[in-house]
């Protein structure tokens, strides 16, 4: 999972409703139905398929219970429920399934229990004793095996059974006994297949959650092995990887890339006037502003101290550095509001072009040195100016142009 959910961190159950089961927060719902979705089209089909083979089996009944003028009739209505429940197992192939799942599993159950109904409804009441188990079996399929959520099945169960009671009770006005026996069995079979699954939805809400929880902690000490931990930047194990990335494009599209080693001038004697502390906030804010010069494509990084690198995409002449370099510069010279004490701090820049021709480096390490080496040129020349590594700098030597 990619996103972090609001209230992850509260108690676990203070976010589901005691009866729906529904996440409070509806991000985490959505995304506890997205992370369903593979598992209700598998469930969804198997118990479609394995439904329709009992409830084809129980047809047999029909020929020995059924009259004969009325055996037609439950046939229509048998194969009616059953196409109903095709139709649901052809949107399992379809994308409208992502959004539409659980509802039309369920209601695969109530079709079958009306059709139950119907063909009840048809017999002599001496003959109801065989068949009214099929809504028993109705209850737990709907519950326990179609893969719809708790509360769909109890409101689909619901209906079937005022149903029942409404065509046998008041419709045919079945004896109280008989309907009395049969309620009690049909009732029964929806506590118990409706605890089991509340129970069972339940738990997989609080494996999700489990889950999610997990995956944030592994995305949180991820983050924190690659990100420098004051400023929030990338830190050298990261930056390497994306230079390795570049490199490897740049093989194919023979663009022109650039890295930009920078050192801070002036902040080793503000930071111990100053203290850590401030020295921090200085960092920080700088780490700020370089972000705000450059591409969202582009990656700003801190590799300690205050030594930062920056890696630019697709430059398409080398001036393009070095105007990047000097706004770079203008910005990290601009007076701190948070610390109005420390003033003169500025930037001598290396900066190493890179691309995909025969010559270029080929792993980020000599990048980062040839950066690096031409960033102690611009010193030496000074300070608060950029340099070039040339190509002799990239392999190897301390000579750089600026």
């Amino acid at each position: 999972m990619k996103a972090s959910f609001p209230g992850m961190s509260k108690p676990m159950m203070a976010q589901l409703h005691p009866l729906t089961l529904s996440f409070r927060d509806p991000e985490v719902e959505r995304a506890f139905a997205s992370h369903l979705v593979p598992r209700l089209r598998v469930q969804g089909r198997a118990a479609i398929v394995f439904g329709t083979l009992v409830y084809l089996l129980s047809g047999l009944l029909d020929r020995l219970l059924v009259p004969p003028e009325y055996q037609m009739l439950a046939w229509v209505f048998r194969l009616s429920a059953l196409a109903y429940a095709w139709a649901v197992f052809a949107l399992t192939f379809h994308p409208a399934f992502e959004r539409f799942n659980r509802l039309p599993l369920g209601t695969t159950g109530l079709a079958v229990g009306l059709s139950v109904v119907a063909i009840l409804y048809l017999q002599p009441p001496d003959a109801t004793a065989y068949f009214y188990p099929a809504l028993i079996l109705t209850t737990f399929y709907t519950y326990n095996f179609i893969g719809t959520r708790f509360i769909f099945a109890l409101i689909i169960d619901i209906i079937v059974v005022l149903t029942y009671n409404l065509v046998f009770g008041v419709v045919l006005d079945y004896p109280m006994t008989i309907l009395l026996t049969h309620n009690f069995f049909i009732i029964s079979a929806n506590l118990m297949g409706g605890a089991a699954g509340y129970l069972a939805e339940y738990q997989r809400r609080q494996v999700f959650i489990r889950e999610m929880e997990l995956d944030r902690e592994r995305r949180h000490h991820l983050q924190r092995s690659l990100h420098d931990r004051l400023t929030g930047l990338p830190n050298r194990e990261l930056l390497e990887d994306r230079i390795a990335q570049l490199l490897a494009r740049s093989r194919r599209d023979n663009a022109m890339h650039a890295g930009l080693f920078i050192d801070l001038d002036g902040f080793k004697p503000i930071n111990d006037r100053l203290g850590h502390d401030l020295g921090d906030i200085v960092l920080r804010e700088i780490a700020r502003r370089m972000v705000a010069a450059v591409r969202q494509t582009d990656t700003v990084s801190r590799l300690g101290g205050d030594e930062f690198f920056v890696l630019v995409h697709d430059i398409d002449v080398p001036a393009r550095a070095g105007l990047l370099a000097d706004k770079l510069r203008t910005g990290i010279a601009e007076p701190i509001a948070d610390v109005p004490e420390a003033g003169g701090i500025g930037a001598s820049i290396g900066i190493c072009l890179f691309s995909g021709g025969t010559r270029a480096p080929d792993n980020p390490e000599r990048i980062i040195r040839a950066a690096d080496q031409a960033m102690y040129q611009a010193k030496a020349a000074g300070k608060h100016r950029h340099a070039f590594a040339d190509e002799r700098g990239i392999h190897g030597t301390s000579q750089a142009t600026w």
